[in-house]
């Protein structure tokens, strides 16, 4: 097949553009080009050498998602009480159990204990428990690293969370850093939301508005403590920064209970975790959007912690058991069901960050393929990065790629990076019509510099193509 491609124009310029770049000398590529109508092959190159995906990998898990979960899937958060209401006091405990919802915002939490102050409490003579034993107890998947823990795409996944805004990055806090009211001064550090579950350190500095700015923000392994150290000039713009929580529970039932607090709700006792008695009330519910919804900030944006919320969630709904283990085992279960080689394919993880993760680009063109019968597919499609539109709910991460190209506006595909791996997987359309389907793997390369230009030169060509399938790639 390869040899027959070659002979054409089109095969031969994606040859030369691989073979002429430097940044591709000893490195491994993976590539697969089909029709979206057919499914037959146009030209490959390595296609079935297993590669490190990175977050191509998040494909998978959205399609299976959707096949498991469906579309219209919801994620709860249950607040419930257990004890005796006397007047405006509660003899006993309030429970807030999530059930992995990973768009929880600091509204919400005061929704919820909105639903308290209507059951009249105002005191409550017991303690405030978090409940996240709808997924296991294990934070972190299997091959993250402990340098990756305090960064917002490395966060804990917990059955009850919070996240700081409406990019749903669960698990983390904004710090936001301005400039201190004179020179020499500290900075100012605020946290978003606001919390005293993090303690911050002030390490930082005002400076005169000619110096230099830079701002470092690090957490410290296995601590709530969050150092924030540097130089910021007087006048300067804010800096802001995510980074995660040690624990998403504590820090959803931290946000909780000063949303309590604000409604004019008292706790009296402990604020710890537990699970929830069967003889509670159910007091309110809230739910999430659905998750055909939810995939735009997934899939958008590559966020990590949803992709591994899905893989329990699926565990879960599967098994009873909310576990990487068991929802891993069910998205390849999914993937075999779409016809493909599981054998060939190593899945970790959900997101992608695994080095560990591998998969050959012919297997992520066949499951492009595949979905496109679906009955979810419209809204798998509609989560997918769109290249060169700079609206991030839509362009996504491929906002500020192939502008003023014929792929602008056109291609819509997921991106991948992690150390030494790039990839960019999804649909184009040619200048005659065509749809196609293509995946581009890049590993092991040195330098990363022009990596994404290789990828963008070859999909701009099929873009371009004016009749793909009659090219003889």
């Amino acid at each position: 097949m390869q040899a027959a491609n070659e002979e054409g124009n089109l095969g031969m310029e994606i040859q030369r553009i691989l073979d002429t770049s430097p940044a591709l000398s000893g490195a491994l590529t993976g590539i697969s080009i089909r029709s979206a109508e057919t499914g037959e092959m146009i030209y490959e190159r390595g296609s079935q050498t297993r590669l490190r995906p990175a977050s191509n990998l998040k494909l998978l898990t959205a399609a299976a998602a959707l096949e498991t979960l469906g579309e219209d899937h919801v994620f709860q958060t249950e607040l419930y009480m257990k004890g005796v209401q006397v007047g405006h006091v509660l003899q006993g405990n309030v429970y807030l159990k999530g059930k992995g919802d990973p768009t929880l915002l600091e509204k919400d939490f005061d929704e919820l204990a909105a639903s308290l102050k209507r059951k009249q409490v105002k005191l409550v003579h017991g303690d405030l428990i978090g409940d996240d034993s709808w997924y296991d107890d294990v934070r972190y998947s299997q091959d993250l690293v402990w340098g990756d823990e305090q960064e917002y795409y490395g966060a804990a996944v917990s059955a009850l969370t919070a996240s700081p805004d409406e990019d749903y990055d669960t698990g983390t806090i904004i710090v936001e850093v301005t400039p201190g009211d004179k020179v020499g001064s500290m900075a100012t550090v605020e946290l978003k939301p606001e919390t005293d579950y993090v303690k911050i350190i002030n390490k930082t500095k005002t400076v005169a508005a000619d110096g230099k700015k830079k701002i470092e923000v690090d957490r410290s392994h296995d601590t709530h403590a969050v150092t924030v150290t540097g130089t910021i000039p007087e006048h300067a713009g804010e800096v802001k920064e995510w980074i995660s929580v040690k624990d998403p529970t504590e820090y959803a039932l931290n946000l909780f209970e000063k949303s309590m607090k604000k409604k004019g709700i008292k706790v009296l006792g402990d604020r710890k975790k537990g699970n929830t008695p069967v003889e509670a009330n159910l007091i309110a519910t809230h739910q999430s959007m659905p998750l055909s919804q939810l995939l735009i900030p997934f899939m958008k944006l590559s966020n990590n912690s949803h992709a591994e919320v899905l893989i329990k969630e699926m565990g879960k709904e599967a098994n009873g058991d909310g576990s990487w283990k068991d929802g891993l085992k069910v998205a390849r279960n999914q993937m075999k069901g779409m016809g493909l080689d599981t054998r060939t394919i190593k899945m970790r993880d959900g997101s992608g960050i695994s080095q560990v993760n591998m998969i050959p680009a012919n297997e992520i063109t066949k499951l492009l393929y595949a979905v496109q019968e679906k009955p979810w597919f419209p809204a798998y499609s509609n989560a997918l990065p769109i290249a060169g539109n700079e609206n991030r709910m839509v362009g996504g991460t491929l906002r500020k790629r192939m502008k003023g190209t014929a792929a602008a506006g056109n291609v819509r595909a997921k991106t991948g990076t992690i150390s030494g791996t790039s990839s960019l997987s999804g649909y184009v359309t040619t200048k005659r019509g065509e749809k196609v389907i293509f995946s581009i793997i890049l590993n092991n390369f040195v330098e990363e510099k022009g990596i994404t230009v290789i990828q963008d030169k070859i999909v701009v060509m099929l873009a371009e193509q004016e009749n793909v399938l009659a090219t003889g790639l």
